[in-house]
């Protein structure tokens, strides 16, 4: 077996609205429909029929913060250069999104936030081709701070 991709991701939110109002209409996913008498989205990038489903469970605990077992965070592609993560990045200042860290990765340069429910989420654009194609290992290259 090979995987080819992965394929979609499922988040059990408190406020579907909230959630949708950060990751259709700030992220700019599309909703393609809702399920379960309306408490959750399908959401997709138009990659595929869908690369997010939110399910509404209320007031239930949301992740622990800090380290721990589990889901880290998710990375999004936003573009293809650091222009386009540029103004990402003006984009969530005004609409008041913290922006917990930026990170050049060599393979990749990136923007760190938390969605509604405190989940890590990374944006990102990659690097040219060439700076990683030939270098797989290149993905494991040290950190460093990104300056936008």
């Amino acid at each position: 077996m090979k995987a080819h991709y992965l394929g979609h991701i499922v988040f059990y939110v408190k406020d579907l609205e909230r959630s949708l109002a950060f990751y259709r209409d700030l992220l700019g996913f599309k909703e393609v429909g809702r399920a379960f008498n309306g408490a959750a989205a399908a959401l997709t990038s138009g990659r595929t029929h869908h690369e997010f489903l939110l399910i509404q469970v209320g007031d239930i605990p949301g992740p622990p913060p800090g380290r721990r077992r589990g889901l880290y965070h998710i990375g999004i592609k936003i573009g293809d250069g650091l222009d386009e993560l540029r103004l990402a990045k003006r984009e969530l200042e005004q609409a008041g999104i913290t922006i917990d860290g930026m990170s050049d990765h060599t393979v990749s340069q990136s923007l760190y936030l938390r969605d509604p429910d405190g989940n890590e989420v990374e944006l990102y654009v990659d690097a040219p081709e060439s700076t990683w194609k030939n270098d797989p290992a290149a993905v494991l290259s040290p950190i460093k701070p990104l300056q936008l």
